[in-house]
């Protein structure tokens, strides 16, 4: 039970940070790309690999914290950053190949996922 308030509190600061930055797309224009979404995105990416890095060289580090930062903070935040957390572990691992159609099928299947959604909505409504 502590472990999944832990996480919930993260992912409550993770979530309300990136609304937050999404904003930006309201104010700030980059040849139509959603700027806010970009940066939450590349930013996630980025605190994940540092919190990962972070924790395997911090052996004294709790199970908690990287509970509260990676699947919490990370989570809320963006799941785009676990997804380049993968691919780079799959790359590294040399599983080249897997990390291709791994990103292809996020890519394609979000994608319809959202179409999808999209069509159920104007369905109901």
């Amino acid at each position: 039970m502590k472990q999944l308030l832990i996480i919930g509190l993260g992912g409550f600061i993770g979530s309300v940070a990136r609304y937050l930055v999404s904003k930006l797309n309201l104010t700030w224009q980059l040849y139509n790309i959603p700027v806010g979404t970009l940066l939450v995105n590349i930013t996630g990416s980025l605190l994940i690999g540092f919190f990962a890095g972070f924790f395997v060289h911090n052996v004294t580090s709790s199970e908690y914290l990287k509970l509260f930062f990676i699947t919490g903070i990370c989570g809320g935040f963006t799941t785009f950053s676990a997804f380049s957390f993968e691919n780079l572990h799959l790359i590294q691992e040399g599983y080249i190949t897997a990390s291709v159609f791994y990103i292809a099928l996020s890519v394609v299947f979000g994608i319809l996922a959202v179409l999808m959604g999209l069509w159920i909505s104007k369905m109901i409504v």
